[in-house]
């Protein structure tokens, strides 16, 4: 792991010997994948686009309800209506409607993405860890203050908390800083800026962290120790890498409410959204079994 040093705003501790904090190897120590980046970022900013533009059709045209003119006999060509795409004041032939440019983009393209463009900050050196702000009221002379005691120019993306409200009205009217909750880092905003900062408590970390005590624990532990997943008990959050938690080989479908065991039919194509223990769990949760996985499991009943 790649150890950045802890800077402080106070002049009297910058001095000091500071300490260091280790960034985790699957957030800053990856492989950039530019065309995944690109991929991400690209629907990014699509799904920002209003679609809004409009133009009417020869049908949405007032007017023009009655025949120019007659059928024969003019020595012009027959028309039908002034509000055919080929007269003036007349509807537009295949001209933009409203429509949504929202791509889908899985969510592991937009894990490794954000991976890829913190990783690519962190080889450049441009990741920066600040103990603490001091910030006991809003103050923007105070943040300008302690920007200039980091040394930091250009563009800045600073991560904070949902709590820290005098972080953010302090830098909200600093030019160059952008302010962003560490739950919506996204590889746009870091590619859109030349530093990141962040204090220890909200550098992302692909193992989940427990607030209370401080300490790292993986989800197989958080399993083993009985604890409530997001249905209830006997279901378990999905892994960053989609690995099978410990003890749970349930697999179910948030969007569709299926859950598919081991050995059904669709149960290697299935991303897991939740994991269960039992089918008991999964039914008390809501989710279903598959139609296709009761004919199956009827035959095989037959079959003994």
């Amino acid at each position: 792991m790649a150890s950045v040093t802890i800077q402080s705003v106070s002049a009297k501790a910058s001095k000091s010997k500071s300490a260091s904090v280790e960034l985790d190897s699957d957030m800053f120590g990856v492989q950039p994948n530019v065309p995944v980046m690109h991929q991400v970022v690209t629907a990014q900013l699509a799904h920002r686009r209003a679609g809004t533009q409009s133009t009417k059709t020869r049908a949405e045209v007032s007017g023009g309800g009655k025949k120019p003119f007659k059928q024969k006999g003019t020595g012009n060509a027959r028309q039908g209506s002034t509000r055919a795409p080929h007269f003036s004041g007349g509807g537009v032939a295949l001209g933009p409607k409203p429509r949504k440019y929202s791509q889908k983009t899985p969510k592991k393209m937009i894990k490794l993405a954000l991976r890829s463009a913190l990783s690519d900050r962190a080889n450049e050196g441009k990741v920066v860890v600040v103990d603490g702000w001091g910030l006991d009221a809003p103050s923007t002379k105070s943040a300008v203050a302690a920007l200039g005691t980091l040394g930091l120019t250009g563009s800045i993306l600073l991560v904070h908390g949902r709590e820290d409200i005098n972080v953010v009205k302090s830098f909200r009217n600093v030019p160059n800083v952008q302010l962003i909750e560490v739950g919506e880092l996204n590889a746009y905003d870091v590619l859109c800026n030349q530093t990141i900062v962040f204090t220890p408590e909200n550098l992302p970390s692909a193992t989940p962290i427990d607030k209370q005590d401080g300490e790292r624990k993986t989800f197989a532990a958080s399993a083993e120790a009985n604890v409530e997943g997001p249905y209830g008990k006997g279901s378990h959050a999905p892994a960053d890498d989609g690995s099978e938690p410990k003890g749970f080989d349930i697999k179910g479908n948030a969007q569709s409410m299926l859950y598919h065991t081991p050995g059904s039919r669709y149960y290697s194509q299935t991303i897991a959204e939740v994991w269960f223990s039992t089918e008991d769990a999964a039914e008390a949760a809501g989710f279903s079994k598959p139609g296709s996985q009761e004919a199956d499991d009827e035959n095989s009943k037959d079959e003994s």
